[in-house]
C-alpha cells in the first residue's frame, strides 16, 4: 500500500539581526549634509538682518569723541547697531589674510577637513585604518587635537589667524568710537547684553547642535 502524502507546512525564514561585527549604514554623509544646511540656513539669516552699508559709511556722521567716556558710549550703540556688518567686516579681514598667504589657507582647508572626515562625521565601524594601522575613536581624536595644537601655535598659521584678528577689531572699534549714532534708530534693537558676538554664538550653537548626535555616538 503507498502511503499517505505528507502534511507540508510553509517555511518562513526568520528576520535577519544585525551582529557586532557587521557594519552599520553609513551616517556622514547625512551628518555633514544636515550640518552644512544648518550651518548656511544660520548665516543666510544673520545676513539678512545686516544694516545697509550706506549707513556704515556715512562720511557726515563721523565726529571725533571728546573723550573716552564718550567714545566708549559711542562703540556700545555701534556695536549693538552694526553688530552683523562688523562681523562680516572681520570675516573680511581674515578672509583677505588667508587668501593673501596661500600656504597658511591650504593648511587650514586640510586641518578643518581632517577633523570633519576623520572624527566628526565618519562611522565608528569602521575603525580607522591609516598606513596598516588601525586607530580607535579616542587615539583619533587625541592626534587631531595635537595636530591642531601644533598648525595653531608652532607654525606661522596661528600668528596670521590673531594678527588679522586684531586688525579687524582695531577697526571696528575705530569705527565705533568715530561713528556719531545720534540717527540710528536703536529703540527696537535688541538689548546690548546681546553682545557684540552674539550672531557667532548662534552659528556656532546650531552647527553644535547639528554635529550632537554624531559626537554622542562615539562617546
Amino acid at each position: 500500500m503507498s502511503s499517505p502524502p505528507r502534511a507540508t507546512f510553509p517555511i518562513s525564514n526568520p528576520p535577519t539581526v544585525p551582529t557586532a561585527g557587521q557594519s552599520q549604514p553609513p551616517i556622514a554623509t547625512p551628518a555633514f549634509r544636515a550640518f552644512i544646511s544648518r550651518l548656511s540656513e544660520t548665516v543666510r539669516h544673520g545676513l539678512s538682518q545686516r544694516r545697509p552699508w550706506s549707513e556704515l559709511v556715512d562720511r557726515s556722521a563721523f565726529s571725533r569723541p571728546d573723550s573716552l567716556t564718550e567714545a566708549a558710549s559711542r562703540a556700545r550703540k555701534n556695536f549693538s547697531y552694526f553688530r552683523i556688518n562688523y562681523v562680516t567686516l572681520i570675516t573680511a579681514v581674515l578672509a583677505l589674510s588667508l587668501l593673501s598667504h596661500p600656504f597658511s589657507l591650504l593648511v587650514l582647508l586640510c586641518l578643518l577637513a581632517a577633523w570633519l572626515f576623520l572624527y566628526l562625521f565618519r562611522p565608528s565601524d569602521p575603525p580607522l585604518v591609516l598606513f596598516g594601522r588601525t586607530f580607535s575613536d579616542r587615539e583619533t581624536l587625541g592626534i587631531l587635537i595635537v595636530l591642531t595644537a601644533v598648525v595653531v601655535f608652532l607654525t606661522s598659521v596661528g600668528s596670521l589667524l590673531i594678527s588679522a584678528l586684531m586688525l579687524g577689531v582695531a577697526i571696528v572699534c575705530a569705527h565705533g568710537a568715530f561713528r556719531v549714532p545720534e540717527d540710528l534708530f536703536l529703540d527696537d534693537q535688541e538689548p546690548a547684553t546681546a553682545g557684540f558676538l552674539s550672531f557667532l554664538g548662534g552659528a556656532a550653537s546650531s552647527a553644535a547642535a547639528a554635529a550632537a548626535p554624531v559626537v554622542a555616538a562615539r562617546v
